[in-house]
């Protein structure tokens, strides 16, 4: 199987749960048009970046995914730069948002593809200045969506978590790890 995303949070929960692959970038440019949906827009750039990789290993399971973080029926990807992420993480202080990640699977040669949306319901703490200060001092922000990690330092700034919280970090395991023995019965 290939990984076709950079995201080392993915690659770290599929180690994880035991799969073996390979990781290839994806060379797909990702979609940023919230009038697509929620589901749509992080599946549509999975696909996109599934099928980049795919053209180049045609016998190969390529597996590409998407995160984006929902706010008021808007995405937060990541963050241009730190008074950016700032400003993402004052927005979603005391409130319930969406982590919405779109995955898709693909072979070209037998064509076999399945492709799911997972979505996560997270409410933050109420962050007052000083602590979104000291999250940012302690947290890479600039290459999540939302600004923030759950698996880095997320108990300072997240009270709950429904659903899915590796979906969360990055990758709904439980649902993908599901999806891929399926698609390596249709294989068989």
């Amino acid at each position: 199987m290939i990984l076709a995303s950079a995201s080392p949070r993915r690659a770290e929960l599929l180690r994880n749960a035991g799969v073996t692959f390979e990781v290839v970038a994806a060379p797909a440019e990702e979609i940023h048009d919230a009038s697509l949906g929620m589901s749509a827009l992080v599946v549509g750039n999975a696909r996109a970046k599934a099928l980049a990789v795919a053209a180049s290993f045609p016998h190969s399971t390529v597996l590409g995914a998407d995160t984006l973080v929902w706010l008021d029926g808007l995405p937060l990807g990541k963050p241009r730069d730190p008074a950016e992420a700032r400003q993402m993480l004052r927005a979603l202080s005391g409130r319930t948002h969406q982590v919405a990640t779109g995955v898709h699977l693909v072979r070209l040669e037998p064509l076999l593809r399945m492709e799911f949306c997972e979505v996560s319901r997270v409410r933050f703490r109420s962050l007052d200045e000083a602590l979104i200060t000291d999250y940012l001092a302690r947290v890479n922000t600039l290459d999540k969506a939302g600004a923030y990690a759950l698996q880095e330092h997320g108990e300072l700034i997240v009270e709950s978590v429904e659903g899915s919280r590796s979906n969360v970090v990055g990758l709904p395991v439980s649902r993908t790890l599901s999806a891929l023995r399926r698609f390596a019965n249709a294989i068989s």
